[in-house]
């Protein structure tokens, strides 16, 4: 399952990202053992990328035992989709997407004036899960991203309508897991909560996995906006006043075109991304999501909906 390295505290200790990777593919096998209907969220990016790559080890040489879900935004990059795509055909896998454009198109949600619909997953997302009775649903997470997301446990319990409460949080010793839960509740479980961004590209840059090319650097039309740089699209951008310009830019998260910003950066290795993210000062949310600065506790105020 993992490699012993040697270090200096002798022979048989892991390295920092071996125990990562021990601790990620335990969780997945507990989730394996104590739950019906698991599912894995896959939306192509790096996350949910290293995400697969672990449970495939997981289970390895039996194919991975779960599903993927992907909420799709409708304003997602198309790069990102096409990796998606290719990604389950090659594992074999069975893909449900919720659509957030079926549910404008149907009337049961609205266009935001600001065209982000990052916001808009939550019912998609919610509703999916129940309409499929998924039990355990794996979420790419991590407690550096955000401090929302740092209050989570590994298994964070929701309830009958998907929301999450603080307060009924379980403490998990010695990697101990429950994952009880009644009738209509579910789990989301974070294998990933205890990586940083610099684990997760050095998991990367050692395994030798294959990434979506938006996140390295390349020439990309941009305009700014909220201190960002944005893609121009169909979403609502830019507006008057906006001018678009090519840049040499990379992604250092990927979500929703609307509100996931590019850095400058002319990093186009796995080396070059390393060093600079291992130089960095601010968080891939922090700089990047404008979905979470919509207000001091946004992140917080959507996880009690049901977003992840």
């Amino acid at each position: 399952m993992t490699r012993v390295e040697a270090d200096l505290d002798g022979p048989y200790t892991l390295s920092h990202l071996n125990t990562l990777e021990s601790e990620a593919v335990h969780i997945f096998r507990e989730v394996a053992g104590e739950f019906e209907r698991p599912v894995i969220l896959f939306s192509g990016g790096k996350d949910s990328i290293v995400m697969l790559h672990l449970a495939v080890k997981a289970f390895a040489p039996a194919p991975v035992p779960f599903a993927l879900l992907h909420v799709d935004t409708g304003h997602n990059f198309p790069e990102v989709i096409d990796y998606r795509d290719r990604t389950v055909a090659r594992h074999r896998l069975r893909l449900h997407v919720a659509s957030v454009q079926d549910y404008i198109d149907r009337g049961v949600l609205k266009e935001r004036p600001d065209g982000t619909r990052n916001p808009l997953q939550t019912l998609p997302l919610t509703e999916k899960i129940q309409a499929e009775r998924f039990d355990a649903v794996f979420g790419g997470g991590r407690r550096d991203e955000e401090k929302a997301r740092a209050k989570e446990r590994v298994f964070s319990l929701r309830d009958e309508f998907s929301q999450w409460d603080p307060r009924r949080q379980r403490p998990e010793l010695w990697n101990l897991y429950n994952g009880r839960h009644a009738p209509g509740e579910h789990v989301r479980v974070f294998p990933l909560s205890n990586w940083t961004e610099l684990d997760v590209w050095q998991y990367i840059a050692r395994e030798g996995i294959t990434l979506p090319a938006i996140y390295f650097a390349h020439r990309r039309e941009v305009f700014r906006r909220t201190g960002m740089w944005l893609t121009a699209g169909d979403w609502g951008g830019p507006r008057d006043g906006e001018t678009v310009e090519k840049r040499l830019v990379r992604y250092r998260t990927v979500g929703d075109m609307s509100c996931t910003g590019a850095v400058d950066s002319d990093a186009t290795t796995l080396d070059a991304v390393i060093a600079e993210i291992a130089a960095s000062r601010l968080t891939e949310r922090g700089a990047t999501r404008a979905d979470d600065k919509l207000s001091e506790a946004a992140m917080e105020d959507r996880k009690r909906e049901g977003y992840f």
